[in-house]
């Protein structure tokens, strides 16, 4: 929609179309809001696209791939009828989920764990005799406390009601024995917590690399959470893909907006959030003003609090730009002339793979990149969509999806001394790089390289070329470390998503519960939105002075 088609008076105006703007977007169209959803790119969806990146007839997901998050979700429980019966369909596994394959120390031989969705399955795999139990005994401690750390995900923080709502829900269910432990444990490293759990090596280096798509790194804080979220999430509801691409769930969304009279502006650059006295009366747009007593910003802290806001509230430019924002990542494309043949075939069938040791591996490659380095051996992440949907590619080919989360976005050196940085990402050190990845592949997977027909890759540059979102390449919306997260989510000043300019409210990966494809925010902001007034906010509305 351009400017001449614009109906510029709107209940709700989201700026972003990312998964967070999505879901908010569906959720208030349906409740019956007048809805406008701001996209400064050509399409809807942010990092969620498709599209043939190599060669014709090979589909990659650009960006993220994986719906474990989304599909056990609030929003999906909320959405999820209307989009499939928009078309959208999912491939999962019944059997192997996903796996890590590295270097055994010790022998040299290769050390392979891998997870079914059957947890019983994965235990019964692991070597020390107490492992097994100790195991299952995680995902217990997890599912007894589930209602507690869901309701957390989904709540504010900062809202005394809410959390109380939260601790007295598990009263109820007899769950504060044992609470201290489990706080403790939360609190703990990825590295931490499994040193802690179990004596062998398996559970580590199956999922302290999951902890990288949390936007955490093995040593950092909250990793003992999010470990086990990952592997319960994953053991219950598999790693669905969209079927035919991810763009086909945007697809989706497209339709159902359209459907329930949302409008949506595409190549529209938002350029001020208005306000009047303190409150919200708009969005100014490159295309022209849009009216709203609600703007929803899926922006990140930076531009929402020292480019969007002329006047922000006290404090929060200055804490927005010393917010900061996580490792950056890299994606590489590859189209295959036939599938991945893996030294261990049981890998030739598990949708994500990662080569990683779990947390010494991982954790020397992160720290590296933080130090500003190229890690020389990167944790890499191998994604097999064809194994789930062969509609991704051309019969008997396939497509190969490798992802990077422990690349500086402007390297100062090489962690191996081979590669010039001078320049930053050129094509030629991105081509250089894939080489050490392939290289690294190529040990549990030979052959691997000569299969490749043609290859795409996307550096931490080019990812906030594509969404300004992604500040220094961080495709996470900032560092998920404890000190931004949680209550501290962007940060203290301005945590919760209802700002201190009324009727404004900031929703994305930046804010509570972070990132993900959930879509926990815009959906705790729409639900918020679309609740029937409290007897208290009836009251206040009465007594609050008109602005005729």
């Amino acid at each position: 929609m351009k400017g001449a088609d614009l109906d510029s008076s709107v209940d709700v105006a989201i700026i972003g179309s990312g998964i967070n703007s999505l879901v908010a977007a569906a959720e208030l169209a349906l409740a019956g809001k007048r809805v406008c959803l701001i996209e400064r790119s050509d399409r809807l969806g942010g990092f969620i696209h498709s599209a043939e990146r190599t060669l014709p007839g090979f589909i990659h997901d650009s960006f993220s791939s994986w719906h474990p998050l989304f599909v056990s979700g609030g929003a999906y429980g909320a959405l999820g009828r209307e989009l499939h019966a928009r078309g959208l369909e999912y491939c999962n596994t019944s059997g192997p989920v996903t796996a890590s394959v590295a270097a055994d120390p010790v022998s040299g031989t290769h050390r392979v764990v891998i997870a079914e969705r059957d947890p019983a399955e994965t235990a019964a795999a692991f070597k020390e005799p107490r492992d097994e139990a100790a195991y299952l005994a995680m995902l217990d401690d997890l599912g007894r406390n589930a209602g507690t750390v869901f309701g957390a995900f989904g709540a504010e923080l900062r809202s005394f009601s809410e959390v109380a709502k939260i601790a007295f829900g598990a009263l109820r269910r007899g769950r504060f024995q044992g609470t201290e432990a489990f706080v403790r444990d939360s609190v703990m490293s990825g590295r931490n917590y499994v040193r802690s759990r179990f004596d062998g090596w398996e559970a580590d280096q199956l999922w302290s690399p999951w902890l990288l798509h949390a936007g955490l790194g093995p040593d950092q804080a909250t990793g003992g959470v999010m470990l086990p979220v990952m592997a319960l999430s994953m053991h219950s509801f598999g790693l669905p893909i969209v079927k035919g691409g991810a763009s086909r769930f945007v697809e989706a969304f497209e339709s159902l907006l359209r459907d329930n009279g949302a409008q949506i502006m595409l190549g529209a650059e938002a350029e001020e959030i208005l306000v009047e006295g303190n409150s919200v009366t708009g969005v100014r747009t490159s295309q022209g003003v849009v009216s709203a007593g609600t703007v929803l910003a899926n922006v990140s802290p930076q531009a929402l609090y020292t480019q969007l806001l002329r006047q922000p509230p006290a404090g929060t430019a200055d804490a927005a730009e010393r917010y900061q924002n996580g490792r950056g990542a890299m994606q590489i494309h590859l189209a295959l002339d036939k599938p991945v043949e893996w030294l261990d075939p049981r890998l030739n069938s598990v949708p994500l793979v990662h080569i990683s040791n779990g947390s010494d591996s991982t954790g020397i490659a992160c720290a590296q990149a933080e130090a500003g380095l190229l890690p020389n051996e990167p944790t890499v992440v191998v994604g097999q969509q064809c194994v789930l949907d062969p509609s991704r590619a051309p019969e008997g080919k396939a497509t190969l999806w490798l992802q990077l989360q422990e690349v500086p976005f402007a390297p100062v050196g090489d962690a191996a001394g081979e590669l010039s940085v001078t320049g930053g990402w050129t094509d030629e050190l991105k081509h250089r790089y894939l080489e050490r990845v392939l290289a690294r592949l190529e040990q549990f997977a030979p052959g691997t390289r000569a299969t490749v027909l043609a290859s795409d890759i996307l550096a931490p540059t080019d990812l906030l070329s594509a969404n300004p979102n992604a500040v220094n390449g961080d495709p996470y919306g900032g560092s998920a470390e404890l000190f931004q997260n949680l209550l501290w989510r962007p940060f203290p000043v301005a945590a919760g998503h209802q700002t201190a300019v009324e009727g404004l409210w900031h929703i994305g990966a930046s804010t509570h519960p972070g990132p993900g494809l959930s879509g926990g925010s815009g959906h705790l902001v729409a639900q918020k939105l679309t609740a029937p007034p409290s007897p208290l906010s009836r009251l206040q509305a009465a007594l609050k002075p008109s602005k005729r």
